[in-house]
């Protein structure tokens, strides 16, 4: 039964709440650093894949998930506050009556901010180091961006709805397993299952497209393929945390905490 992990996200929800309430700097920083982690995840993702993806290799993309999970066990164990984990944390403590929607929406903005922030931060460190200079080493990266920029929105809506249902599951179901090893192992194989399916992680797809800005890349890489991707995934984010893991928990464990049917 998870009724023990949801208590944990209700702490964990409550906790987040009261750092922001001490300092909304010190939370503003933390949502900085959770997408600096997914960069790292990026980077050792798009740099192995790109070894692969010169050969035209059908294992390009199962090596880039796989080592991708890098970034979410950087998350769950360096700390950082992730805007699409907020919206399953948040939405299921405010439908408790642990929270007010007024605090979920600001702290929803803040974290998503934040990720934004530590992306392009994080982006222009990548850009110092010269690491992705080279045609050879960012031909994977721009192929990819490119192709998230330019995808039907629709199609980005759905897959990012699944998306953050899984991306929330990698976070909420270690929360019932014992010692460290079961919890990495299962966090990096639901995310390997969320990078290789091609779903879209409004905080990832930042990370991708600031590296991808900053160094040379072709005209339809653009600010506009930018809003294009994020507006439809960034909603389709909200509905799988907020939606299928917040409402869905809510609903179905209503009777075990004593509450109405």
């Amino acid at each position: 039964m998870e009724i023990n992990a949801l208590l944990k996200v209700e702490e964990l929800a409550l906790k987040k709440q009261r750092i922001y309430r001490v300092s909304p700097l010190m939370y503003l920083a933390r949502a900085m650093l959770a997408s600096m982690f997914i960069g790292f995840g990026v980077i050792v993702a798009f740099k192995t894949g790109s070894l692969f993806y010169l050969e035209h290799s059908p294992l390009t993309y199962p090596i880039a998930a796989l080592t991708f999970g890098a970034a979410i066990i950087l998350i769950a164990y360096g700390g950082g506050d992730l805007f699409t984990g907020n919206t399953f944390y948040y939405t299921y403590t405010a439908l408790r009556k642990k929270m007010k929607w007024f605090d979920v929406l600001k702290l929803w903005l803040m974290s998503y901010i934040g990720n934004l922030l530590g992306a392009t931060v994080f982006a222009l460190l990548i850009l110092l180091t010269g690491l992705f200079a080279e045609p050879t080493v960012n031909g994977f990266l721009l192929s990819v961006a490119e192709y998230k920029m330019n995808a039907p929105q629709s199609e980005l809506f759905f897959r990012a709805i699944l998306c953050n249902w899984l991306v929330c599951l990698a976070f909420f179901i270690p929360m019932s397993l014992q010692g460290d090893g079961p919890k990495i192992f299962s966090m990096m194989l639901f995310v390997f299952c969320f990078f290789i399916s091609g779903y879209e992680h409004s905080i990832a797809n930042m990370c991708t497209f600031a590296i991808a800005l900053v160094v040379d890349h072709p005209e339809t890489i653009s600010w506009s393929g930018v809003v294009h991707n994020l507006v439809p995934v960034t909603a389709g984010n909200i509905i799988g945390g907020g939606g299928l893991m917040g409402v869905m928990y809510y609903y179905v464990n209503k009777p075990f905490f004593g509450e109405e049917k």
